[in-house]
């Protein structure tokens, strides 16, 4: 027995495929030759975040703070742990454009600078090696991410490109060390030359057809990476949305990246920068709490809401998506990606 799938992108195209009880609706559509925008399998990441409008379905395992309370109340699902019981009717967050046609092959890439730029951020930056076809060039919207490999370790973690799509095939990325982390011991002694795996790209994190509202972006720490490419295609498009980046750090040793920030809001005359300290010193001249405390007093005395696009960690953007609800800015124009 199969049933009928039928699911609808963000920008309107339907595609139909069967799915058998036991296959979860991601491998079903892969096996139809719809490779959607995903990328961990196991309901960890979200990127195959979407909802069911019609028939029955099982949710396997997932990590809670993907979805809400109740998720069958409105019908949110990820497509790579739903099972369907009928025939299913599903949207996604994504649009036509995001879905592959074949399976994605890994690059091998070299890296070319690896630094500490403050307290527990590192700056990753790697050159990709010619493919198949001899070409460098990497396709991506941004705020995608992609899986960094290290073979030789048995070593794979996710993160977000903080860097634009180009011919040259460079690829940046903010990452924050963690204490005992295995990608953050790799990271503290790689060195320019050494070799990795780039597989990718995946999510629906962006701005791409979310139409000509302002907007706000909220990120925690290296929650920033997905903004940069954002912003930075902004700039080169020349797009003149009113914009707000809320950025939060701990302390005054974990902000970076700001002469590149101010850089960006002198090619954006729309955009406004402000950086939030939680646990600043006296010295601190700047925001004094969190980046949803900077959000609330925004939306507060905003004329029109925005829409609202949050990157960080499940606490961080918990409490934002609870402002940005309180405040009037409706569910379905608040877009996050979070991170453990």
């Amino acid at each position: 027995m199969s049933y009928a799938i039928t699911l609808t992108t963000q920008d309107g195209k339907q595609l139909e495929f069967v799915c058998a009880p036991e296959q979860n609706i991601q491998d079903a559509a892969e096996a139809a030759g719809f490779y959607l925008p995903a990328a961990c399998n196991v309901g960890s990441c979200g990127s195959c975040l979407g909802r069911c409008i019609r028939g029955d379905y099982r949710l396997e395992s997932y990590t809670p703070s993907l979805l809400p309370a109740n998720p069958k109340e409105h019908g949110d699902v990820l497509l790579c742990r739903t099972y369907p019981n009928s025939d299913l009717q599903l949207t996604t967050f994504y649009t036509a454009a995001q879905i592959g046609s074949s399976q994605q092959v890994a690059r091998e890439a070299e890296i070319i600078r690896v630094e500490l730029i403050a307290e527990r951020t590192m700056l990753l930056a790697l050159k990709l090696f010619p493919d198949a076809q001899n070409s460098v060039a990497f396709e991506f919207e941004p705020g995608q991410f992609v899986d960094l490999e290290v073979p030789e370790l048995q070593l794979k973690r996710a993160y977000s490109i903080a860097s634009t799509p180009n011919w040259d095939g460079r690829l940046d990325f903010l990452i924050r060390l963690q204490p005992h982390g295995q990608f953050s011991t790799y990271l503290e002694t790689a060195q320019v030359g050494q070799h990795l795996m780039v597989q990718g790209p995946a999510g629906s994190f962006g701005v791409q057809g979310k139409g000509f509202k302002p907007r706000c972006f909220v990120a925690g720490g290296t929650g920033l990476a997905p903004f940069l490419s954002i912003l930075q295609r902004m700039a080169e498009w020349g797009e003149d949305h009113p914009t707000h980046l809320f950025l939060g750090v701990n302390n005054e040793r974990e902000i970076f990246y700001k002469d590149e920030l101010e850089t960006l809001a002198d090619a954006l005359p729309q955009l406004k920068v402000v950086i939030c300290v939680w646990q600043p010193s006296e010295k601190w001249k700047g925001f004094r709490g969190t980046p949803a405390d900077a959000l609330k007093a925004h939306l507060e005395t905003a004329k029109m809401m925005p829409d609202v696009f949050l990157c960080g960690p499940p606490l961080l953007l918990e409490a934002a998506t609870q402002v940005a609800l309180a405040t009037g800015v409706s569910s379905e124009r608040i877009f996050s990606e979070s991170f453990g």
